[in-house]
């Protein structure tokens, strides 16, 4: 140190010690649960802010499902989480990532019976519940370990049901049975559920005809504050929607509705059933994603024209069928929802036609739409005919997403061709779009 330099005095050694409660929580809300620990040991004050309720009102927990040593001590350092800081949750995402065997699965329902039961006693706060992908149709669960999960999660869902708004078991498939017999645990007691939003896709086993089962029309009878339903499409019923009319006419505000190719839809659904749901929940969107089920037949028996549709998602995942063909479903089908359709989504191989006039038209008659995405086989100049028709104020995008699919191996030319349409439209991309557009190589 210089001669001439001032001591140190101690207040100015760190601002640590005078920084304002707000600013610390904010640090300590970055920092992770060891390096938190670590930091609750340098004084009294940091200790107590460790204890701020702010801090534990959000989790999510992963347990990996594949044997690990980096990964065993996730099931303990849950618990200790549960037991130190349960009480302070108010929204909890469970996620078991594709369990590799019957071991770590048995693992993982002991834990989240020590982990519910932990919670059901500390915490009365719990506003939002996430349990996905368990995918308890596997034979990785056994049955007992099976059984004993559902148990745990049935008593404590029964016990925190009146508090929760939030539900999602996506993924669950469980029988309808089992399923049902959850979902009643959160009217244990009160014979209607408070449950505000809630995801049951994939819910149920795949194959299972859940419409015509009695006893799921019964259970969805309870919930009576519905505002968002997210659900398969071999659910839907003339019954359910009935139900939903009578009791959750004025919060029903949107329906997701999912349909793969391997779920039963074959279902009869009466237009005049959505007409009457339509007309009760007045406020009423239904968003449909399409998994692998393209064909104009199929979707013209779901898709009728008294559904209040917002937005429509149809993916082939690559499948590809020469005697299958968009066409129709574009120039006759998807214009009926022309003055509601808010979104578009296509993802599908038309190598085998060429669909550019008929997606622009659609483009264009659908005066409500914002968000266009589509994974194709296109051709660049595509691109070009809607930048000039949003230039021209004939559509109003926000976002558009194009993936031009070639048959060639690479993309230089299409590359090129890209870059001068964004030059020509920059100003008009920058300033109106999220905008993405990519030629890509489908060999």
């Amino acid at each position: 140190m210089d001669e001439e330099s001032e001591p140190i005095q101690p207040q100015d050694q760190s601002c640590w010690a005078t920084l304002p409660d707000v600013c610390l929580r904010r640090v300590f809300w970055w920092l992770g649960d060891r390096d938190r620990s670590r930091a609750a040991l340098v004084c009294r004050k940091w200790n107590q802010m460790m204890y701020s309720a702010d801090l534990w009102r959000y989790r999510t927990i992963t347990f990996s499902g594949r044997p690990s040593r980096v990964h065993a001590s996730e099931f303990e350092s849950a618990l200790w989480y549960v037991k130190k800081f349960g009480r302070y949750l108010e929204h909890l995402e469970i996620k078991f990532l594709n369990p590799y065997n019957a071991v770590l699965t048995k693992k993982f329902q002991v834990t989240m019976r020590g982990l519910l039961s932990c919670l059901g006693k500390s915490n009365n706060r719990l506003k939002s519940l996430s349990i996905q992908h368990l995918e308890l149709d596997r034979l990785v669960w056994r049955n007992s370990i099976r059984s004993s999960l559902i148990k745990s999660l049935s008593f404590f869902l029964k016990k925190m049901g009146k508090h929760l708004d939030y539900l999602s078991l996506k993924g669950a498939r469980l029988t309808v049975e089992q399923g049902c017999h959850v979902l009643n645990s959160l009217s244990y007691l009160r014979n209607e559920s408070i449950a505000s939003e809630l995801n049951i896709e994939d819910y149920f086993s795949h194959h299972l005809a859940v419409y015509s089962s009695p006893q799921f029309n019964k259970t969805m009878a309870t919930f009576h504050n519905l505002v968002s339903l997210t659900l398969n499409y071999n659910c839907i019923s003339d019954e359910l929607l009935e139900n939903l009319g009578e009791n959750n006419a004025s919060t029903l505000w949107t329906m997701n509705i999912k349909c793969h190719i391997h779920d039963p839809h074959g279902q009869v659904v009466w237009g005049m059933s959505w007409a009457k749901l339509a007309r009760q929940a007045s406020n009423l969107k239904v968003n449909f994603f399409f998994e692998r089920v393209m064909k104009y037949e199929r979707l013209a028996r779901i898709l009728l024209q008294e559904i209040p549709v917002r937005s429509i998602s149809l993916r082939s995942c690559y499948f590809s069928d020469p005697d299958w063909s968009m066409r129709p479903t574009l120039m006759d089908l998807l214009p009926t929802f022309r003055h509601t359709l808010q979104k578009l989504t296509f993802e599908f191989n038309n190598n085998h036609e060429s669909l550019e006039e008929e997606l622009h038209l659609l483009i264009l008659n659908c005066r409500k739409l914002f968000y266009f995405k589509i994974w194709a086989f296109l051709d660049v100049r595509f691109v070009e005919r809607i930048l000039k028709s949003q230039e021209e104020g004939q559509c109003a995008l926000r976002t558009l997403k194009v993936r031009i699919y070639t048959n060639r191996y690479k993309t230089n030319e299409e590359d090129r061709t890209l870059r001068e349409i964004y030059r020509k439209y920059r100003k008009l991309i920058d300033s109106e779009l999220n905008y993405f557009v990519i030629a890509y190589p489908m060999m």
